[in-house]
C-alpha cells in the first residue's frame, strides 16, 4: 500500500474547510485601544506612546460610527475584481472615499492636545492642512513616497483605515478572490502589519495576515514565508523571558521577517497593538540586519 504525502495547505483543508478571509468587526477600533491602553501599563518604556495611539484608536471608533453607510463600489465592478482575482478595494481603482480628509483632521484634533509642542505642531497641520496637501501625504503613505513627514503619517493613515477598515466590513467573503500574491491584502492590495495564530472555532491553530490598511485578514499556512512563500528554514525569535506570544519570523531566502502573534499564548493579543508594543524585537531584528516586511502605519519613520 502507498501513501500521499499532504503538502501544507492541504493538511489543514484535510481538517474540513477553513475561513479564507476574516471581514474587520465595525468595534474594531474600540477592541484595539482598549488592547493598547492594557499594554501601555506593561511597557513602561513605551507607555506614554501606546496611549497616545490608544486615543487615537478611540478617535477612530468614535469618527467610524459618526460616518454613514460605507458605499461599496458598483456589484458590476466587484464582480469583476472577483472573476480577475483583483482586490476590489485597491485604492487606485477606488479613488478617495468621501470625507476622509474631515476625518484626518477631527483625527489631529481629538489627540493633539495629548502631546508635547512639537507633536502638536505637526498634527495642527493636518488639522488645518489644504486638501491636496492631504492627499498627497495619503499617496505618500500609500505609495512610500518621498514626501511623507513621519509626524503626520500615524493621523493620515488612521483616517484612511476608518474609511477602507467600513468599506471592508460591508463586504461578503464571497465577493473577494484569493489573492494572485499571499503577501499582499486580497481586499484592498496593501502589505500587512503582522501574521496572528487565532483561536476558536474554525480558526483555531490558523495563521492569517493582517492588512495594513483596511484589517482585513487572509489565511496564509503556517510553513512558509509570508513574504516569499520559501519552505525551508524558517526560524522564529523572541525576547528573551518573554512569553513568546509575539515573535519574529524569519526566512533566509528573502532576508526579511514579519511579526507572528500567537493567540494560543495570549488570547487578547491583537495584531497591530502587539506589534507596536514590542518594538524591542525589531531593534533586535534590524541590529541583526534583517528587513520587515510588513508596515505598522501608527509608527512610520521616514520612507516606507
Amino acid at each position: 500500500m502507498t501513501s500521499a504525502l499532504l503538502q501544507p495547505g492541504q493538511i489543514e483543508a484535510a481538517a474540513g474547510g477553513i475561513p479564507e478571509l476574516r471581514l474587520p468587526a465595525a468595534d474594531l477600533f474600540l477592541a484595539r485601544a482598549r488592547r493598547l491602553e492594557h499594554l501601555a501599563e506593561r511597557a513602561p518604556g513605551l507607555g506614554d506612546y501606546l496611549r497616545f495611539v490608544a486615543r487615537l484608536a478611540h478617535a477612530q471608533q468614535e469618527r467610524a460610527d459618526a460616518l454613514p453607510a460605507a458605499e461599496l463600489p458598483a456589484a458590476t465592478r466587484l464582480a469583476q475584481c472577483r472573476e480577475y482575482g483583483m482586490p476590489p478595494l485597491a485604492p487606485a481603482g477606488l479613488g478617495w472615499p468621501t470625507g476622509w480628509r474631515e476625518t484626518a483632521r477631527e483625527l489631529a484634533q481629538a489627540v493633539q492636545a495629548v502631546l508635547p509642542a512639537a507633536g502638536q505642531a505637526a498634527l495642527r497641520r493636518v488639522s488645518t492642512a489644504s486638501d491636496d496637501w492631504l492627499d498627497a501625504q495619503a499617496a505618500a503613505l500609500l505609495d512610500g513616497g518621498d514626501r511623507l513627514e513621519p509626524a503626520a503619517a500615524p493621523v493620515i493613515g488612521a483616517a484612511l483605515q476608518v474609511h477602507w477598515s467600513r468599506l471592508a466590513h460591508r463586504l461578503d467573503p464571497a465577493q473577494v478572490a484569493r489573492p494572485e500574491h499571499a503577501n499582499l491584502c486580497p481586499v484592498c492590495g496593501s502589505h500587512p502589519v503582522a501574521s496572528v495564530v487565532r483561536i476558536g472555532g474554525a480558526e483555531s491553530g490558523l495563521r492569517y495576515l493582517h492588512c495594513a490598511l483596511c484589517a482585513s485578514e487572509w489565511h496564509v499556512v503556517r510553513a512558509k514565508c509570508s513574504n516569499c512563500d520559501n519552505t525551508r528554514d524558517i526560524t522564529c525569535y523572541h525576547v528573551e523571558g518573554g512569553d513568546g506570544a509575539v515573535q519574529a519570523e524569519y526566512c533566509p531566502e528573502c532576508d526579511t521577517y514579519l511579526k507572528l502573534v500567537r493567540q494560543d499564548k495570549d488570547p487578547l493579543a491583537d495584531p497591530v497593538a502587539d506589534d507596536l508594543a514590542t518594538l524591542a524585537l525589531d531593534l533586535l531584528m534590524d541590529e541583526a540586519g534583517r528587513a520587515k516586511s510588513g508596515v505598522n502605519w501608527y509608527l512610520v519613520q521616514g520612507r516606507l
